[in-house]
C-alpha cells in the first residue's frame, strides 16, 4: 500500500482510467494462462469480474441522483 504522505497533493488519480487499465491488465494476464478444462471457466470468471469493476464505476459515476446511485 502506498503511504498517503507519499502521494503528491497535485496529482489527480483518475479512477475511470485506472479501472480501464486494470481491466486491460486482467485480460492480458488471462491470455497468458494455459488453456485446459479447469482454467477455462476460472479464466472467464476472472475476466468477467476484473472488467466489471470499470463498468460498475462508470454506472455509479453517471448516477443522476442519490437514489439512482444506490440502485
Amino acid at each position: 500500500m502506498t503511504n498517503q504522505s507519499q502521494i503528491p497533493k497535485n496529482k489527480k488519480y483518475d479512477l475511470e482510467e485506472r479501472t480501464a487499465k486494470f481491466g486491460e491488465a486482467i485480460i492480458e494476464f488471462a491470455k497468458s494462462l494455459p488453456h485446459n478444462i479447469i482454467n477455462n471457466e476460472l479464466t472467464l470468471q476472472l475476466v468477467d469480474s476484473g472488467t466489471r469493476i470499470g463498468a460498475n464505476y462508470m454506472e455509479a459515476d453517471g448516477a443522476e441522483s442519490k437514489k439512482d446511485f444506490r440502485h
